[in-house]
């Protein structure tokens, strides 16, 4: 068993109550409340900002020339080609430019990205690679799951087909390669890597529920 299988099997419940989760059915059924949806669109968009740092400061980490290049290269990748894919994605759904560059995070996408950026400048190559390693996996995963779900296409296809390409598909190869040449290069780090990518996990699958609840900074009573 590899180690990137190992951490699977130790995050199996996250998954499982990923798959389950109403943005997931829902999504899969074309059912989706549109709010929930471009709720997730809109901080999706800034959460991708913080995942090109993310990436950036992993390179810098790196101590081989490969993995430095293709970090570095995904991190240029992110913010030359892949924002301007995900606002034409949003355009489709009716949202702006002007739109995604004024949201506010909600507070679990400020969570996760922060989890994230500290993530990287604390820890160790290792735990990077596990702390990025749920939200490849994670997407593919769940995207196929609605893939089998789905009866038809619907106005939701679009992000199912985007998570279960191939081009995302070979992305998610190499992060799991990557998992698991930290982990035979870094044993003393297992148990840290193992915390990084329970916690990334646990927040993939509050970020579907801050999506589906429309999560935002409303108070609940006057301060």
């Amino acid at each position: 068993m590899t180690f990137s299988d190992r951490l699977l099997e130790d995050g199996a419940h996250i998954w499982d109550a990923q798959k389950d989760h109403p943005f997931i059915r829902e999504l899969a059924a074309g059912t989706l409340d549109e709010r929930a949806f471009k709720h997730w669109v809109k901080q999706d968009y800034r959460y991708l900002l913080d995942y090109a740092r993310l990436f950036s400061i992993a390179g810098s980490k790196a101590r081989d020339e490969a993995t430095m290049t293709h970090l570095l290269g995904v991190a240029h990748e992110v913010l030359d080609h892949e924002m301007d894919l995900h606002r034409e994605f949003a355009a489709d759904y009716g949202i702006s430019r002007a739109d995604l560059e004024s949201v506010e995070k909600a507070p679990t996408c400020v969570a996760y990205t922060n989890f994230l950026v500290r993530t990287a400048y604390d820890g160790s190559i290792a735990e990077i690679a596990a702390a990025l390693f749920p939200c490849m996996q994670g997407y593919l995963d769940v995207a196929e799951h609605m893939a089998d779900l789905a009866d038809g296409e619907h106005q939701y296809t679009p992000f199912i087909d985007m998570y279960t390409s191939e081009e995302f598909r070979e992305a998610t190869a190499w992060c799991r390669e990557f998992v698991d040449d930290c982990g035979e290069r870094f044993p003393g780090d297992h148990d840290a890597m193992r915390e990084a990518f329970l916690t990334s996990a646990k927040l993939e699958y509050r970020f579907w529920e801050m999506a589906y609840t429309l999560e935002d900074w409303e108070l609940t009573r006057d301060l």
